[in-house]
């Protein structure tokens, strides 16, 4: 899996839906809030729809608030980027910082779930940077290509 660094230099708005969940619960359709977040997401045309978008702004998978680690509660944020928080939606603050950058490539929404388990084993390796559990995010540039922001210490 090739990896890169990439610095955030600046702190930007994600405006859009948000769901609380967990790992262990997006392993079993009946518990499962991802999808279904989703599929509300598109099916509502909230990217084009959702106040104050930035032009240009790919769509945000954003992942935060996490109670602990990779196996704890976190929130997921399905949006675009605004320039202030959007009224009547959810809105979150991706922090600059240190990222570790994973590329997904191929049909949605397998492409994504596929890069998630390689990120997850990545981390697993001795000797290779520590999560940040603070923001992490997906950035989809297109149906079939998005970049997975993996916040490091």
């Amino acid at each position: 899996m090739h990896v890169t660094k990439e610095q955030l230099k600046a702190a930007f708005t994600v405006s859009g839906l948000k769901v609380r969940t967990r790992n262990a619960d997006e392993s079993q359709p009946a518990s499962a809030r991802i999808g279904p977040m989703w599929q509300r997401f598109y099916s509502e045309g909230l990217y084009e729809a959702i106040p104050g978008k930035q032009p240009g702004s790919p769509v945000y998978g954003v992942y935060s608030g996490y109670e602990s680690d990779a196996s704890g509660l976190f929130d997921v944020t399905a949006g675009v980027a605004t320039g202030a928080p959007a009224s009547g939606f959810e809105s979150l603050v991706i922090q600059p910082g240190d990222y570790l950058v994973f590329e997904a490539r191929g049909p949605m929404p397998q492409a994504i779930i596929t890069a998630w388990q390689q990120i997850w084993a990545y981390f697993e390796q001795p000797d290779v940077p520590a999560r940040a559990f603070v923001t992490d995010f997906e950035a989809y540039q297109g149906p079939d290509l998005a970049f997975i922001h993996i916040g490091i210490r």
